[in-house]
């Protein structure tokens, strides 16, 4: 049997796994790392975006080298009103987390295009046989069982251009509620990451998880036939389903999801509750976690229960909110939701994406919110109402 020793083993070189690697790196560079990940390229396939305002001033010089493209401003454009919004605003991508993770990573702490076959607080055993000795492990390989949420799902297909002629973007649009609107609330999300280049994504608030990619790829190519853009070449495209969690049990959650090792991102349950979005979490993980104390696989997984715990009570204001898009609104009325949302003050908004809103912006989102009667809505955040449903994942 081959085997290897490292002191922290990753499983999972997505979002969550490469940037505690980074953190680590940077500020336990005494510890030797591995990465275990099943793809060539770490990341995979993605873009991850996020607002200035999400990240404390240590976490945005962690995140800086990563950034593909940044923006002072952006769009979002409803129905019944459009508006710009002064926030600085970025995306990495793929690739450039992929090389900055290998320019800071000694060469033997990344093993691409290797699976896990089963794990423990300080083993890993993979495919071809290895067995890693850690002294400590965690994991990061995404949501292993969702069955303990209820909710609904967040699902896309995101596709990314390179155009014949300008796109005239100067910003991007972070919501777009003018298309069709079908299967729950949608919306078309555009970044342009270069005169001629722009990454579109067409995002569904879903009481389904069938992800039907032919059909919203189609979707996609209207609306660039819409806005006169014509496609030189397909550079490349993602597609995802992402729980929209409004209520559950955590412990069972926690236990059913695997309780081998330590674990973090999504597979902690280390996302916003209603939006899905995972790059602050991510970030404040990673730098919690380099700067404790202990790295043995038993305190390592004591940490990640204790902090995922801790953000899911931290979450339950977005998991309401999200009983009230899933459960108390009908599919049609989302739109009017997010449309009212959207224009409210910016640094609420701002707030909200960061999870950090506070009593006032709480009570604000919630007054007077449309369409939604009173009755229908008390009885949803009650119990005795309509109730968002377990959450089945279908498939893509």
């Amino acid at each position: 049997m081959n085997a290897r020793r490292c002191d922290i083993a990753i499983l999972g070189g997505g979002l969550a796994g490469g940037l505690i690697a980074l953190a680590l790196a940077r500020y336990r560079p005494d510890l030797s790392l591995l990465i275990v990940e099943q793809d060539t390229r770490l990341g995979g396939n993605h873009v991850w975006s996020f607002f200035e305002t999400d990240a404390d001033p240590e976490a945005t010089e962690l995140l800086r080298p990563m950034l593909a493209a940044t923006w002072t401003h952006y769009n979002v454009h409803f129905p019944r009103h459009s508006r710009k919004l002064h926030t600085n605003y970025s995306a990495m991508t793929s690739e450039r987390f992929d090389a900055v993770l290998r320019e800071a990573l000694r060469p033997e702490a990344i093993l691409s295009g290797q699976a896990v076959k089963a794990c423990s607080e300080t083993e890993v055993m993979l495919g071809d046989g290895t067995l890693v000795s850690a002294g400590g492990v965690i994991d990061t390989r995404g949501l292993r069982n969702v069955s303990h949420l209820t909710g609904g799902w967040q699902k896309f297909v995101g596709r990314k251009f390179r155009l014949k002629a300008p796109h005239g973007l100067e910003r991007p649009i972070v919501m777009d509620a003018t298309v069709e609107q079908v299967d729950g609330y949608r919306f078309m999300y555009a970044l342009p990451f270069a005169d001629d280049i722009v990454f579109l994504e067409d995002t569904y608030y879903s009481d389904d998880s069938t992800l039907d990619r032919p059909l919203i790829e189609r979707r996609i190519d209207a609306y660039l036939a819409a806005r006169g853009w014509e496609v030189e070449e397909l550079i490349n495209e993602e597609y995802g389903v992402l729980p929209v969690v409004a209520g559950g049990d955590f412990a069972k959650f926690w236990r059913d999801g695997g309780d081998e090792t330590a674990r973090a991102g999504s597979r902690a349950g280390l996302f916003h509750s209603l939006t899905s979005y995972s790059v602050p979490d991510a970030v404040r993980f990673a730098l919690a976690l380099a700067h404790h104390d202990a790295f043995d696989g038993a305190s390592l997984k004591a940490f990640s229960e204790k902090w995922a715990k801790g953000h899911w009570e931290n979450q339950s204001y977005y998991r309401m909110l999200s009983a009230l898009l899933f459960g108390g609104a009908y599919p049609e009325e989302r739109l009017r939701i997010l449309e009212r949302f959207y224009t409210l003050n910016p640094q609420l908004i701002e707030r909200f994406y960061s999870g950090r809103s506070t009593r006032f912006d709480k009570f604000r989102i919630l007054a007077g919110i449309p369409p939604i009667p009173i009755p229908r809505a008390l009885g949803t955040i009650t119990g005795l109402g309509r109730q968002p449903a377990p959450l089945n994942f279908s498939g893509v």
